[in-house]
């Protein structure tokens, strides 16, 4: 009898050590679920950081833009995209850490139980998340030109096809209007998850009426019908109104939530950058109050840019500010100052939108002045002057907007390469010993090419040619 008890509670010794031994694949310190809230912040958080970072392994726009040039390693001014496989680095994050946490974060959403268990805050922060997912592929759209779009981010679809990008371009149009009649402004959404506007619906009403404004004035030139009647709706709708709707993604004093770029720059010991000739000689030529605010001295005090595309003395020019290096300096989506740009380009070109080019065009320049920690005085001095007032500046509305656009856009280096692209000014200098020719489109990844190769075929037909040359559909000058 004895040995049989023992032998009973052998077997059940066994059997329990068998179900302790299954639960050990457990990781109890990590949920198996994340709320839809967390996957939206880090969507946030990875896609300003890409936009604000100054690796060259991911973004070189600043470069592209003649806001900065190199010193020592000058490959990247010299419009190298593929020996740091740049183009693959710069899609995947914005595919796999923005698109798809977006992706998932409206998924979760649509599958609580019961579906939107709160109606008014779940629809709002689902399409919160649409208005960013539409941002992210503006990006991606404005970069490479045709890429996959509906049927990216499926993962029983890993060869994804691509689409036209003037298609994509006018869908992601009508994505933001279905996702703002949908919001209601008197309802919470992602409260302190929101790391931009803390989960302020009307403030993202506002910016997604601000970046409709974007999107419509970029098919200017090859749909005007469109770009009009696109601009006078988000104007009409109300879009940024001031610098206090900005766009700003706030970062701390300590890692891990630091500013990228004092992560590039300074954390690192790196001495990779300078500020460029072509935007130091611009502004000293204007007498821009914001070169202060924009660079450092020189090594004998005053403000020199280092000769773009060449090698540059880290020492002898002019550095990005502290202001733009410190640790808690804010990344930035999208500002007032491009609002007030775009809706003064609205006006040049005929469009119905209050207000006057020139007005457009002054409170753009004091609220990109003012944002940098300039004043009224300073921005209205500035004006006065003839080479920058509206009425006496140089050139046509694409000359005059365009170049104090890209000024207004320095440290957005990707904005300022789109604007360049589309406006054709200001004028660049040309690089003495270039690796290839200025970039007007990101190639493809090589991932594409090898692993998704019929679509990667197709694709780079329908476009052209897959070539750093070939215009995208609104770069039609």
């Amino acid at each position: 009898m004895k040995k049989i008890l023992l032998l009973i509670a052998g077997l059940s010794v066994i059997t329990s050590c068998t179900d302790d031994l299954t639960s050990l694949n457990d990781d109890k310190k990590r949920s198996t679920e994340a709320p839809a809230s967390t996957l939206f912040s880090n969507a946030q958080r990875n896609l300003v950081d890409h936009m604000s970072s100054a690796n060259v392994n991911t973004n070189i726009f600043r470069l592209l833009a003649q806001q900065w040039t190199e010193t020592t390693y000058t490959d990247e001014s010299r419009y190298d995209l593929s020996t740091r496989n740049i183009t693959q680095n710069f899609w995947n994050v914005l595919y796999r850490d923005v698109l798809r946490d977006l992706r998932e974060a409206k998924s979760i959403i649509e599958n609580l139980e019961p579906a939107f268990v709160n109606p008014p805050v779940d629809q709002n922060q689902w399409q919160i998340a649409e208005i960013l997912e539409v941002y992210a592929f503006s990006v991606l759209e404005t970069t490479y030109g045709d890429i996959p779009y509906s049927k990216a981010l499926d993962v029983d679809n890993v060869f994804p096809e691509y689409e036209d990008d003037q298609a994509i371009h006018k869908d992601l149009i009508s994505r933001l209007d279905a996702a703002m009649a949908k919001l209601d402004p008197d309802a919470e959404s992602y409260g302190s998850a929101d790391l931009i506007y803390e989960g302020d619906v009307a403030q993202w009403m506002k910016f997604a009426n601000s970046l409709k404004l974007r999107l419509g004035i970029i098919l200017a030139d090859v749909d005007a019908t469109t770009a009009g009647r696109v601009a006078e709706e988000a104007a009409a709708a109300g879009v940024f109104e001031s610098n206090d709707d900005n766009a700003k993604l706030p970062y701390l004093s300590a890692a891990p939530n630091t500013n990228p770029i004092w992560v590039d720059l300074v954390q690192s010991g790196r001495r990779d950058f300078v500020a460029a000739n072509t935007i130091v000689n611009m502004m000293l030529g204007l007498d821009d109050p914001r070169v202060p605010l924009y660079f450092t001295t020189d090594r004998n005090g005053g403000y020199t840019g280092g000769i773009y595309g060449s090698s540059n003395s880290y020492s002898a020019f002019s550095k990005p500010s502290t202001t733009i290096t410190d640790p808690e300096f804010p990344g930035v989506l999208l500002d007032y100052a491009e609002v007030e740009f775009l809706l003064a380009e609205a006006a040049a070109r005929g469009f119905n939108v209050p207000g006057t080019v020139e007005e457009h065009y002054n409170n753009a320049i004091t609220a990109s002045i003012l944002d940098w920690g300039g004043t009224e005085e300073d921005a209205q001095l500035y004006l006065a002057n003839p080479k920058v007032a509206y009425g006496t500046a140089a050139g046509d509305f694409r000359q005059k907007i365009g170049t104090q656009k890209w000024l207004a856009l320095y440290n957005r280096g990707h904005e300022a390469w789109t604007e360049y692209r589309r406006l054709d000014a200001p004028t660049f200098n040309t690089v003495a010993n270039p690796i290839a020719d200025f970039p007007l489109r990101y190639t493809y990844p090589v991932n594409e090419q090898n692993l998704n190769t019929r679509n990667y075929d197709a694709a780079s037909t329908a476009i052209g040619g897959d070539e750093v040359t070939t215009k995208l559909f609104w770069d039609v000058r």
